[in-house]
């Protein structure tokens, strides 16, 4: 095994043991509060400071891992979650209403930058090892990140099991022992300067981007923003409303997000594959937001017809949608999540994947916070509604996304 793929595996394993507790902890938040009568609007808030965080961390931790390293951001990204873990099983049954959401908010905040940290240092890991290994971008790519999504569904269930076995404070303590093994295997195992460069100076070069990944950042926002508008709160709570148990719903998203990182992985046999790495894949990601836009619009059309035929199994159109939703979400994520790696350059890579993961954080952010707004204001076809406005608006700014790499990119992505 060569260096590259060595440095691949490590990083790969790491995010995996972050990822496992990430989502558990987001189920163990959701159903928790839930089982304690906090509104729809009340749950999506719980998670706001969460992702707004995420906006800033990617910034900054784009910058720092540029500046000091990949693997001293992984370090920082898995000892702060490991706060935030801490930090939460400090709650007390006895608090008020108000206390507890804001304590909950300030240390969904802690995880909320741990998350990106972790995921901006661990991305741009992905595109110095790749440069070693020749044809591998798109590959490694699309296995890191639906394998990912993968550990973040069984961290789903975890977090439900985790919940009903150890109750909240245990199941939180059990989580943070894990990512202490998992720092502990970084700090022993990646190389300390890898990722390391000069640093942009100024904001405006931080953030004067080339036009790939600029109209990618503005495509990420709608694109995880429809996403979650309806994930987040709308789905979970339809269904329990349906009569759906705890233990249903939670089993559910999870094999739901453990098949969208299956696709994920398997993208590029999906995707046709160019040799200069963008005039094959860029129409894909041209067809396939538009593939996914119909979703949302024909499912809010049979919401919104209330059939008498469907009325009794509306639950189970859902959950059909839910399906085909997840397997063109899948394939977009992972051309997204291609081409920005691909558009940018090496020597400062982790700023690029930084400013292009904040405007994923934005997008969840968004999502988010009309998740919640339009599932208490119009239930679910208000949400679906939505989801569709924002993929309708990816699709269009994906038509501008250029077929060549930018002069600015003098260090390219291996063609795939």
């Amino acid at each position: 095994m060569n260096a590259g793929t060595r440095n691949y595996a490590i990083v790969t394993a790491a995010y995996w043991g972050f990822t496992l507790s990430d989502g558990a902890l987001r189920m163990l938040v959701l159903l928790h509060f839930y089982r304690l009568g906090y509104s729809p609007f009340t749950l999506a808030f719980l998670f706001l400071l969460y992702e707004a965080m995420g906006i800033v961390a990617n910034l900054l931790g784009g910058w720092l891992a540029t500046r000091y390293g990949i693997a001293r951001m992984l370090a920082v990204g898995l000892a702060t979650q490991i706060s935030g873990f801490l930090l939460l099983s400090a709650l007390q049954p006895g608090w008020t209403v108000a206390a507890s959401v804001a304590w909950v908010v300030g240390a969904q905040g802690l995880c909320g930058v741990a998350k990106d940290l972790t995921k901006t240092a661990s991305k741009s890991a992905i595109k110095l090892t790749a440069g070693t290994a020749s044809g591998q971008l798109f590959k490694w790519v699309a296995f890191f990140t639906g394998s990912k999504n993968a550990m973040k569904g069984v961290g789903f269930f975890l977090g439900g099991l985790l919940l009903q076995t150890l109750g909240f404070q245990h199941s939180l303590w059990a989580m943070a022992a894990l990512l202490a093994v998992v720092l502990a295997g970084v700090l022993l195992c990646v190389p300390r300067l890898m990722g390391k460069a000069k640093a942009s100076k100024s904001a405006k070069e931080l953030f004067a981007k080339n036009p790939g990944i600029n109209a990618l950042a503005a495509a990420r926002v709608a694109l995880f923003g429809a996403r979650d508008v309806w994930f987040v709160v709308g789905v979970p709570v339809f269904l329990y409303a349906a009569g759906w148990t705890f233990t249903m719903v939670g089993a559910f998203l999870a094999l739901w997000t453990i098949g969208y990182g299956a696709v994920q992985a398997a993208a590029p046999a999906i995707v046709r594959r160019s040799t200069d790495g963008l005039s094959t894949e860029v129409p894909a990601a041209r067809t396939w937001s538009a593939l996914l836009a119909a979703v949302p619009l024909v499912l809010a059309a049979l919401v919104a017809l209330d059939l008498p035929a469907l009325r009794p199994h509306l639950d189970w159109v859902v959950v059909v949608g839910l399906g085909l939703f997840g397997v063109a979400f899948a394939v977009n994520s992972s051309v997204h999540s291609y081409l920005v790696l691909a558009y940018a350059g090496s020597e400062k890579a982790a700023e690029d994947v930084g400013f292009y993961y904040a405007a994923n954080a934005l997008g969840r952010f968004l999502g988010t916070l009309l998740s919640g707004l339009l599932y208490q204001w119009g239930g679910l076809l208000a949400a679906l509604l939505g989801s569709a406005v924002m993929l309708l608006a990816c699709w269009a700014i994906t038509l501008m996304l250029p077929l060549v790499r930018s002069t600015a990119s003098t260090d390219t992505a291996p063609a795939t």
